[in-house]
């Protein structure tokens, strides 16, 4: 007896819709760019990185008065119409102060970390792709270098090259390199032997194109994120010797020394300390969400 199959129903999903494509495919990068929108938080610290690095450009422009011009006749001048941030002890506009030595703190957060992102890449790249003997000797050295206490390095390079801008990008750099650098290692290491790599090593491709084409861009994601986290440490290490009394040698500003000339004045001028503290607070917390947030986004277990 032949049954027909009219008296038969497909039950849940049919079959030309069980073919269809749910939604778009996304890169990678889309993927992350949209799950790094959705974090609010680090969308904020986005926004008032923007406005701070508009304000470092054009701050400076926005007011009559140059950051490095005396005038005693109006030293110790709290905020006002005429000074939006005041003036400190040698009648300077904090204001024009300020800006310009935003300049300066990001420039040096800015340019250390790049010359930590080549300098580390590049180690920890040929550790972690050589192996053995190379990789041994060359991070036994980048643990003897890291076993330097950091403070006498930068005093020892303070007494030799004298104290300016580059010799603080130099002395921030020196080590400052030995985190990327393991971080590239531990990339390189996990990513050597998979099957990709070992098609293209035996394709020919050459060490250059192997570290180029494969390795380093599939550890881009660690990368950026360490670079990110790195501006604020090096904006926060130049506050920190600029307080200590090692910082930039005037005419230049940077909030660090604005900090360390703000301090003694702090009970009876409060704001000479108030606007560059508020503002390396602000930079380092933008930084720092960011950061956060591209790691969050750069995560493949965040995925949904």
């Amino acid at each position: 007896m032949q049954i027909s199959k009219d008296k038969f129903k497909l039950v849940g999903t049919q079959l030309h819709e069980a073919e269809k494509i749910s939604k778009p495919s996304l890169s990678f990068w889309k993927d992350v760019f949209i799950r790094f929108r959705k974090n609010k938080l680090a969308l904020f610290g986005l926004v008032l990185l923007g406005l701070l690095i508009f304000m470092a450009i054009f701050g400076p422009y926005m007011t009559p008065y140059d950051y490095a011009s005396n005038d005693l006749s109006n030293k110790n001048q709290p905020p006002s119409s005429e000074h939006w941030f005041g003036t400190d002890d040698l009648g300077r506009d904090v204001f024009a102060r300020t800006w310009e030595g935003a300049r300066i703190s990001i420039f040096i957060g800015v340019a250390a970390a790049v010359i930590d992102l080549i300098i580390g890449v590049l180690w920890g790249g040929i550790a972690g792709y050589k192996g053995g003997r190379t990789d041994e000797f060359m991070m036994r050295f980048a643990d003897i270098l890291y076993g330097v206490p950091y403070l006498l390095l930068v005093i020892l390079l303070m007494v030799v090259l004298g104290q300016g801008l580059t010799t603080m990008i130099i002395a921030m750099s020196i080590t400052g390199w030995i985190n990327m650098s393991r971080i590239v290692r531990g990339q390189v290491l996990s990513l050597k032997n998979q099957e990709y790599v070992l098609a293209a090593k035996t394709l020919g491709a050459n060490t250059n194109r192997i570290m180029g084409k494969h390795l380093i861009p599939n550890s881009m994601g660690p990368i950026l994120v360490t670079m990110t986290l790195t501006v604020p440490s090096a904006i926060f290490t130049e506050a920190f010797l600029s307080f200590l009394g090692l910082g930039l040698t005037p005419p230049l500003a940077s909030w660090g020394t604005m900090a360390n000339d703000g301090l003694p004045a702090m009970r009876y001028y409060p704001w000479r300390l108030f606007f560059p503290a508020t503002f390396i607070c602000l930079t380092i917390f933008a930084f720092n969400v960011v950061g956060d947030g591209l790691r969050d986004a750069l995560d493949p277990r965040m995925r949904k």
